[in-house]
């Protein structure tokens, strides 16, 4: 486990003190101008210090209650697992750690097991590595682990089938989403629990709305584009650098989220249907992408095909821009104290395609848990996990840590979106509007085939086929490719 461990060389340090809070804003500066950082790496740290503030501002309601102070036992976890050890690798050593930490301590407490927190690699991609390498060579360092929602495509070939514990769950009240279970099982073996999630989310000025004489959100991409473009007319003599949509368009996994998004809400389906065949070339899909190209330059600017997460969020925090699409993490951004869209935005269902096909599309993010069958204590990791999953956990999840649940239930306790009262407008999404990418059916070919699907989509964006149709044509002969090696 040596290279999971934290390097404490002085910028990682300065990483940990932003993300923690233990260094303000312009100590965090000085400390970085002294090392010599690059502005690049600054505006990492002082981007983690931002996002730790917000968390830490969206915790518990009660300052002085300890850490896991609103996690409950299940009645079905009076067990004596005295004398067993569960090793459990969950997040890295960042805002999350103490609430890992305190998850593992009370599951101990209750069961008398011993319980080891593992903090796996800050970089998703790393972390991957790590599992993968481990568990090809048969190790048994972990019990159970925090997956992230792409891999249980890449996991099945090592995994606990958890379907038991799923069913366990749902008779004692904890239903998960469907289609987020769905995701997460393989040929009906349930690779991975989902513990908490996330998915694409649309933010809307509320006040420009208000101004402009629209009553509602748009419902439908064509609503969204008569929108922003009046609105852009009425902003822009003031503010030229105002803008109508901003999303994330730049040649990365952001981009294969959001264009998933366009092409299933217009009835273009899901880039790879379960059964592993291909579905970008139809015309439901073409069209989709057509119209995502329509927007660059006009509602949305030239610029957001070099956008990620950050970027996007940056015109909208900003205020030059009238509707944006990111995950629910910016909610809590935009709503702090020191934010100037505080009590002018609101979120929403991503926007519909029209006419036949047409409805509602997130795509999933989130994590999961999973049981390796190598794992030294198999049925600890199974309980361990069915716990992390359950409606008790994923309550306290929500109230302490602000992360959706899986389950429909915990959004019916008022106490959840009393905390977080985005969450009552992102119950829609997660039980009408989610979509999971190909991950499960490409398994450890998805990144090779989301490569491929963001660099094409990228191409269409920034003008580089005069023919979309013949581009994606192109397309699906190099997913079809891939899919052959599957």
């Amino acid at each position: 486990m040596s290279d999971l461990r934290f390097i404490p060389t002085p910028a990682n340090k300065l990483m940990q003190d932003a993300i923690t809070g233990r260094a303000t804003r312009r100590e965090l500066i000085k400390r970085g101008s002294a090392l010599g950082l690059s502005a690049v790496l600054m505006d990492k740290i002082l981007f983690a210090n931002s996002v730790g503030a917000a968390a830490a501002s969206q915790a518990s309601p009660s300052a002085d209650q300890p850490v896991g102070w609103s996690m409950e036992k299940p009645e079905w976890l009076d067990v004596d697992l005295s004398g067993q050890t569960i090793n459990a690798m969950f997040g890295s050593d960042g805002p999350g750690a103490p609430y890992d930490q305190a998850m593992c301590d009370k599951f101990a407490e209750w069961t008398g097991a011993t319980v080891n927190y593992l903090k796996g690699a800050e970089s998703a991609t790393d972390r991957l590595t790590y599992m993968t390498q481990a568990l090809s060579a048969g190790s048994s360092d972990f019990d159970v682990a925090q997956i992230d929602v792409i891999w249980p495509g890449i996991m099945n070939q090592w995994a606990e089938d958890l379907s038991q514990e799923a069913q366990e769950l749902a008779e004692a009240g904890s239903t998960f989403f469907e289609r987020i279970l769905e995701n997460n099982t393989i040929d009906g073996k349930v690779v991975s629990l989902p513990f908490f999630t996330d998915a694409g989310v649309f933010y809307y000025r509320t006040d420009l709305l208000e101004k402009y004489g629209f009553s509602a959100a748009p419902v439908t991409w064509t609503e969204l584009e008569e929108m922003a473009q009046t609105i852009i007319d009425g902003e822009s003599a003031e503010n030229s650098a105002f803008t109508g949509y901003t999303f994330q368009a730049a040649a990365y996994e952001g981009l294969t989220c959001n264009g998933l998004e366009w092409q299933y809400s217009q009835g273009g389906g899901v880039i790879v249907d379960p059964d592993g065949t291909v579905t970008v070339n139809n015309e439901q899909a073409v069209a989709a992408i057509e119209r995502a190209a329509s927007w660059v330059g006009t509602i949305a600017p030239s610029a957001v095909t070099g956008y990620m997460e950050e970027d996007s969020r940056g015109v909208w925090q900003g205020g030059n821009c009238a509707f944006h699409r990111n995950w629910p993490y910016v909610y809590s951004i935009s709503a702090a104290d020191d934010s100037d869209l505080q009590g002018k935005f609101d979120l929403t269902l991503i926007p519909a395609g029209d006419g036949e096909g047409g409805q509602h599309a997130a795509t999933l993010g989130g994590w999961n848990t999973f049981v390796p069958t190598s794992a030294a204590n198999v049925e600890g990791g199974r309980l361990f996990a069915k716990w992390v999953g359950s409606a008790e956990q994923q309550f306290s999840r929500a109230i302490e840590r602000s992360q959706n649940p899986t389950i429909k239930e915990v959004y019916e306790r008022p106490e959840v979106t009393e905390v977080n009262p985005f969450m009552e407008n992102l119950y829609d999404v997660f039980a009408e509007g989610s979509v999971g990418r190909p991950s499960s059916v490409a398994q450890d070919l998805y990144g090779e085939l989301s490569i491929a699907y963001f660099t094409k989509v990228n191409e269409i964006l920034t003008g580089q086929h005069d023919d979309v149709a013949a581009a994606m044509e192109d397309l699906a002969g190099e997913l079809d490719d891939i899919m052959q090696d599957v």
